[in-house]
């Protein structure tokens, strides 16, 4: 029943998507005001989302006003991760936030998209041909069964098409069920997607892009990325629209 009431919801997302467009063809999705054409903001709100200038070029949280030499964060530079690197669209912040809420547990798959739309421009810009294939992050099917939809997916899917890269599902499974990492510590979150990923088939060789929505301590993308280089992976790094803690 959750997972109808899901569908039947996410569809009717793009019914009023085409109301709106309909009545509205130029409003700011963040604030209703008249945007330039093609894009999803006005100049106010756009100027308002939340940069993320300053980052570790390792897993792209937020460095101090006088980063090391490196640009890495004293995180990485302890305990190197499973991943290559982090690309982030942004800061995970108001007003960014709750389009990011709305369409991981609102069904509002429209603002997904233009989500996708502002990730895969970040990612065309960070891109240099490392990447062969992109893994969104999978949800366990309990998980996928109550939402309807995996959000991960839902962004991977137009920014592998803009870069010509296939999305890779098959194989790539969550083995077991795991908590909401919200409100967990560091290590609880850690402990509570350690072998959480199961991989079925070979990436020898592959290069791979995780893409998911937002990045708070790393754990997850860490232990799926650790799942991938057992699997054969050489290069895993992650896209993320946003960037936490």
């Amino acid at each position: 029943m959750n997972r109808l009431f899901n569908q039947i919801l996410a569809s009717s997302t793009y019914f009023r998507k085409s109301i709106q467009t309909l009545l509205f063809p130029d409003s700011c999705l963040l604030c209703g005001a008249r945007a330039p054409v093609a894009d999803p903001f006005c100049d106010g709100c756009r100027q308002a989302l939340p940069r993320l200038d300053a980052a570790c070029a390792r897993c792209a949280a937020a460095l101090p006003a006088s980063p090391s030499p490196e640009g890495v964060c004293g995180a990485c530079q302890q305990r190197a991760p499973a991943f290559d690197r982090v690309v982030a669209a942004y800061r995970y912040a108001p007003p960014l936030d709750r389009l990011i809420q709305g369409g991981k547990y609102n069904g509002r798959l429209d603002w997904l998209e233009v989500l996708a739309r502002e990730l895969a421009v970040r990612v065309e810009s960070a891109t240099d041909g490392r990447v062969d294939a992109v893994v969104p992050v999978p949800l366990h099917r309990i998980r996928l069964r109550e939402r309807g939809y995996n959000q991960s997916l839902e962004l991977a899917r137009p920014v592998a098409k803009r870069l010509r890269l296939p999305v890779i599902t098959s194989g790539v499974r969550r083995a077991r069920p795991t908590v909401p990492q919200t409100g967990l510590s560091r290590t609880l979150r850690e402990k509570n997607v350690r072998r959480a990923f199961e991989i079925t088939r070979g990436f020898d060789g592959r290069r791979i892009a995780i893409v998911d929505d937002v990045m708070t301590s790393g754990a997850t993308i860490e232990a799926l990325a650790r799942a991938l280089r057992r699997a054969g992976a050489t290069h895993v790094e992650a896209w993320v629209l946003a960037r936490a803690g």
